[in-house]
């Protein structure tokens, strides 16, 4: 029976051939981040294409990194072969040149013991391009101050990650804006963040939250 690892995915499924690369399609070594992939060919009758539309399956999918299909998510495999999704490649920001991943942010923010669910997202900043930016639920009966609770997360970042993150800001908010399926809206965040306009999402849970979202960024 194969033991699961916490934040893993285990194992790839026989007949796919998952690797983590780089952006030129070189294998990353084990435990080191990159792009999730998986080798052509793919197994007989799986992801033919994208339903009527043939070019958009070849550009979205095949043409990003040659010899390879691209899941679109970044992450790495141990050195047991299981595979860890940290998140989408689209939420990889880029601090003063340097490609930093929001999910490696998260996965450190949510490790705090007072918080109970966490967003990190990539804000517009004139000197560095972007910025991370965290928004932090706390747990019911936690009673740790905010400023003390900001504090202590760029702390860990910093720790975690590097002063190269630039991670400077955590909010604290009641809820994080959802689709109905419980997926967390983060480019309407990211526009938020940026005082772009924005659509709100036909499957959002509670079209409030934006505003309550807002209200916090201009603070």
């Amino acid at each position: 029976m194969m033991l699961t690892k916490p934040g893993s995915a285990t194992v790839p499924s026989p007949g796919f051939d998952v690797q983590v690369v780089d952006p030129s399609g070189q294998q990353m070594p084990a435990g080191e981040q990159g792009q999730i992939a998986v080798k052509l060919p793919l197994p007989p009758g799986c992801l033919l294409t994208v339903w009527g539309d043939d070019e958009r399956f070849h550009k979205s999918y095949l043409a990003p990194i040659p010899g390879f299909y691209s899941s679109g998510d970044g992450g790495f495999v141990d050195e047991d072969g299981y595979v860890f999704i940290m998140g989408r490649t689209d939420d990889v920001i880029n601090v003063a040149g340097h490609r930093l991943s929001t999910g490696e942010m998260e996965e450190v923010v949510a490790s705090h013991p007072a918080i109970a669910e966490c967003c990190v997202v990539g804000a517009h900043d004139d000197m560095r391009g972007q910025v991370p930016v965290g928004l932090v639920l706390i747990k019911d009966g936690a009673t740790i101050e905010h400023d003390e609770l900001e504090d202590e997360l760029i702390e860990m970042v910093r720790d975690k990650i590097g002063a190269i993150a630039c991670f400077r800001r955590a909010m604290v908010v009641e809820r994080l804006p959802k689709t109905r399926s419980g997926k967390i809206l983060r480019r309407v965040i990211r526009q938020i963040a940026d005082g772009e306009e924005y659509t709100v999402p036909s499957t959002i849970d509670d079209p409030a939250i934006l505003e309550e979202i807002s209200t916090q960024f201009r603070r």
